[in-house]
């Protein structure tokens, strides 16, 4: 082969790459959009030590994961309570107020919980008070910061940008569990919870830094108030099959398959290991989704991101089964749970594309405080019924019956729903 011909190689070679490697251009154009997102990362990191701490607590205290899922069911009323009742606030007040309310309230839910480390014996309604807090709080921050991201980068920049905060909230979910395992095996519950209490000081000055973030409202647009502007969000997406398809698919995946519950239970029955190896767990699944996030540069050419996400959310379920009868394999486990991961990154990618590009900016914030409330408490459900499962069974059968309900729910709307698989990005929604 003649040295140009190897140059041309090389040069197409290095194009691929570039092709598939994340688009970082929001975090250049955008001063707002990167403190936005640096300060996420520094308190995701802080989240992800705590629910690691959380769950370990839970299960030292109780050997039930039962009572490990029932953190998920006292968080799960505080945010539809919020999400709902919220979600008009955020489409007519300053957003960056809104975000600073919401850390402060944070960072008050986990000074409970370090409040909590420090008794000998602390009682379940603290720990379970303190997780419905930060549940309200987080149903708060989360929209409010999704809504902020079309208008600080562009609509161009929008698909890029998803797959950035995608790879930061798994970037933070790959370190803080890690650190959190180690944390809580080596030095304690006091000193995780207090990283997490650090992590939020970080984030406030973040907020504090961004320039007020007023939501768009087109000319002549009425300003609608109480039950109304509750409803309003409902009412829109009671005719639009296809955004309806982004939340119930998600809703699939968590509730059934995402087994995160059980991880305290596998460890110490399965595996025969220690609180370490619960944070092994959370993290290879972020992993996955981090490794899936960062070469995410093609997500830009799929044109019909509905097919991609049913594909995604079938290769989620497959991992979840594969995971569910891995044994004592940890090392096979863990990969299992990469693969799922990543799969799931994939998904939330175009989930969130196609959310919003398709809501107007008025409705952004109700609409994302659905979609909050479906990423958020999906889980929350899905920790009730995984453990509640395998208190009657075992483990080992609610992770793979999840994953199994998992595909048959994709299955499930793929053919009740066929324009999903169908729809091209600028059709009708």
């Amino acid at each position: 082969m003649s040295r140009a011909s190897e140059d041309s190689q090389r040069r197409s070679l290095a194009a691929r790459a570039r092709g598939l490697a994340i688009d970082v251009t929001p975090l250049r154009a955008s001063r707002d959009f990167r403190l936005l997102w640096s300060g996420e990362l520094v308190s995701q990191i802080g989240s992800q030590i705590t629910l690691v701490a959380l769950f370990v607590q839970v299960y030292d205290l109780t050997k039930s994961s039962a009572a490990v899922g029932a953190v998920g069911l006292v968080q799960l009323g505080p945010m539809v309570l919020v999400s709902l009742g919220f979600g008009p606030q955020i489409d007519r007040r300053d957003r960056r107020r809104l975000l600073l309310l919401a850390q402060t309230g944070l960072m008050v839910a986990s000074l409970l919980l370090l409040l909590g480390s420090r008794l000998h014996d602390p009682p379940l309604v603290l720990l379970y008070g303190a997780a419905a807090l930060n549940a309200a709080f987080m149903s708060i921050a989360m929209p409010t910061r999704s809504a902020m991201t079309p208008n600080l980068v562009g609509a161009e920049l929008v698909p890029p940008a998803a797959a950035l905060n995608q790879a930061m909230w798994n970037g933070a979910a790959v370190i803080g569990p890690a650190f959190g395992g180690l944390i809580v095996a080596r030095a304690g519950l006091s000193w995780a919870y207090g990283a997490d209490v650090a992590t939020y000081v970080v984030a406030l000055a973040a907020a504090f830094a961004l320039r007020p973030q007023l939501p768009h409202r087109a000319v002549g647009e009425e300003e609608e108030t109480g039950w109304s502007a509750v409803t309003r969000g409902v009412r829109y997406l009671r005719h639009k099959r296809i955004l309806q398809s982004t939340f119930t698919v998600d809703i699939v995946a968590m509730v059934f398959g995402m087994p995160r519950v059980l991880f305290p239970e596998l460890a110490d029955k399965q595996f025969h290991r220690g609180s370490e190896v619960v944070g092994w767990m959370f993290s290879a699944v972020a992993l996955g989704a981090l490794l899936g996030a960062l070469t995410s540069g093609w997500v830009k050419r799929v044109r019909r991101p509905g097919l991609a996400i049913l594909i995604a959310v079938s290769v989620w379920g497959m991992g979840i089964i594969a995971f569910g009868i891995s044994g004592t394999r940890l090392g096979f486990a863990l990969l299992c749970l990469a693969v799922a991961g990543a799969a799931d990154v994939v998904s939330a990618v175009f989930r969130a594309t196609m959310q919003q590009l398709i809501v107007p900016d008025a409705l952004r914030g109700r609409l994302s405080a659905f979609n909050i409330l479906v990423v958020a408490g999906g889980p929350r459900v899905g920790d009730v019924e995984a453990g509640l499962v395998a208190a009657a069974t075992t483990p080992t059968f609610s992770v793979v019956s999840g994953g199994a309900l998992c595909l048959a729910g994709v299955a499930l709307i793929a053919a009740t729903v066929p324009r999903f698989g169908r729809w091209h990005v600028g059709d009708p929604p």
